[in-house]
């Protein structure tokens, strides 16, 4: 049977207080969310190279004149990007990928913001104690590298490559889901809520599940970083075969399973496949223990995410379809967090 968990504890804030800080926690969130499927619009458009410095002050404000135009667009122009992809594009073109990156940057920017000052809010006021303090300031510094993070990626395209690397994109990708999910678990300890006394395995169950959602996204990056989706564009074979050509080149090794198109979208195929078996593993376990709504929720968000992904292949990922799927990637994380949270250990 399930017991009442309360939050309020000598180690965190009161009821009401936690409350709060959790709902702001969610709406960060959220705002994470938004990054994250903007960040995926600026790769579907080809956009995430268009501004080639990074000045985390003084880059908040866009170009006022033409003049300014003409210097940034002179300054894409001495990247290989420019001159082997969109050599003799007009101004107006690249003001169109230009505003999608400095967008991106911008919601950095406010999500800064937006965490910081409710933080320092919450401190004056008292409302968190100074455990949660530093998990909170944790948190802020874990934005913080995302930010460097996210220019390590975009420099890896501006000398010697047209796009950035696949390896620092499923590196930025995965710090913006562990930040998400770091806030999000966070915000659930501070709401009180019922837990399920269960086995330890089905509570270790829950956790491996929620860990195979994450792998499955970082995988996903991959394909987004060698523009896979747009290639082998049938279901359920890839082209007529199970293992598609391509899938290692001549010479086999562990890298070329990350650095072909064959080989990342297969990857991703068979990861989707697994996480639909962990979560009928899960419903039916639940079932057993009384926890069927978190792990129905669970279940339906994942057959949901793989019919859309099915779909985006055989529609060779057009620009809304892709983002949705990338929407659709974190609502089962969060679903996949929720219920491994529910879960404490039955005592003997």
């Amino acid at each position: 049977m399930a017991s009442s968990i309360s939050s309020s504890s000598p180690q965190n804030p009161s009821v009401r207080s936690g409350r709060r800080i959790a709902l702001w926690l969610f709406f960060m969130c959220g705002l994470v969310a938004a990054m994250v499927i903007v960040g995926g619009a600026t790769r579907l458009t080809d956009s995430g190279l268009s501004i080639v410095e990074w000045r985390p002050v003084t880059g908040a404000i866009p170009p006022m004149s033409e003049a300014d135009w003409l210097s940034e667009f002179e300054k894409y122009k001495t990247i290989p990007e420019y001159a082997e992809v969109n050599f003799g594009m007009s101004l107006a073109e690249f003001k169109q990928i230009y505003w999608w990156e400095w967008g991106h940057r911008l919601l950095g920017r406010v999500i800064g913001f937006a965490f910081l000052l409710p933080l320092i809010f919450f401190v004056v006021t008292k409302q968190v104690t100074r455990r949660l303090s530093y998990k909170l300031a944790g948190l802020f510094v874990l934005g913080g590298m995302q930010g460097a993070l996210g220019w390590w990626m975009v420099s890896s395209g501006l000398s010697e490559r047209v796009d950035v690397s696949q390896y620092r994109l499923a590196a930025h990708l995965s710090l913006a889901v562990l930040l998400f999910a770091a806030m999000f678990w966070l915000a659930l300890d501070l709401w009180p809520q019922k837990k399920l006394a269960a086995p330890e395995k089905f509570r270790l169950g829950a956790f491996a599940l929620a860990g195979g959602v994450f792998a499955q996204m970082v995988l996903g990056a991959f394909v987004a970083g060698l523009r896979a989706g747009r290639t082998f564009n049938t279901w359920p074979l890839m082209d007529g075969k199970f293992f598609p050509d391509g899938y290692f080149h001549a010479n086999p090794a562990f890298h070329d399973l990350f650095e072909t198109m064959a080989a990342v979208q297969f990857n991703h195929r068979i990861g989707a496949y697994l996480l639909a078996a962990g979560a009928v593993w899960f419903y039916l376990a639940a079932r057993k223990v009384e926890y069927e709504p978190r792990a129905r929720l669970v279940l339906a968000a994942v057959g949901l995410q793989i019919v859309l992904g099915i779909w985006t292949v055989l529609a060779a990922t057009p620009i809304a379809l892709g983002l949705l799927h990338q929407a659709g990637a974190l609502m089962v994380f969060a679903t996949a967090l929720y219920a491994a949270h529910g879960v404490h250990v039955r005592k003997a």
